[in-house]
């Protein structure tokens, strides 16, 4: 356990940020997946509405990681991978209808 003041503060912060990125991180996760469902329902049925959504999801998805990398929580390669492989996935269903 912690004996000094500073020390007892920085577990706090430590935790407060633990937990911020955790949040971000759970978000990130959750929009990929929803980013990439929408590609294959664009692939299954490849309609201007499905390619909307497709667009949509990606561009809040390209907005929650470049935050993500803004606050520290990703760093920015990792942001950069995580982009170009939905854009990657975007593309091969894009050329393919």
């Amino acid at each position: 356990m912690a004996n000094s003041k500073s020390a007892i503060k920085r577990i706090a912060i430590a935790e407060r940020n633990r937990l911020r990125n955790k949040a971000y991180k759970s978000a990130l996760r959750s929009l990929i997946k929803k980013t990439l469902t929408a590609v294959d329902s664009y692939a299954a049925e490849p309609t201007p509405e499905n390619m909307a959504v497709v667009q949509e999801t990606m561009s809040a998805t390209y907005s929650k990681i470049d935050k993500a990398v803004k606050r520290k929580v990703l760093h920015r390669n990792n942001g950069a991978r995580k982009k170009s492989r939905i854009a990657r996935a975007v593309a091969k269903v894009a050329v393919a209808s």
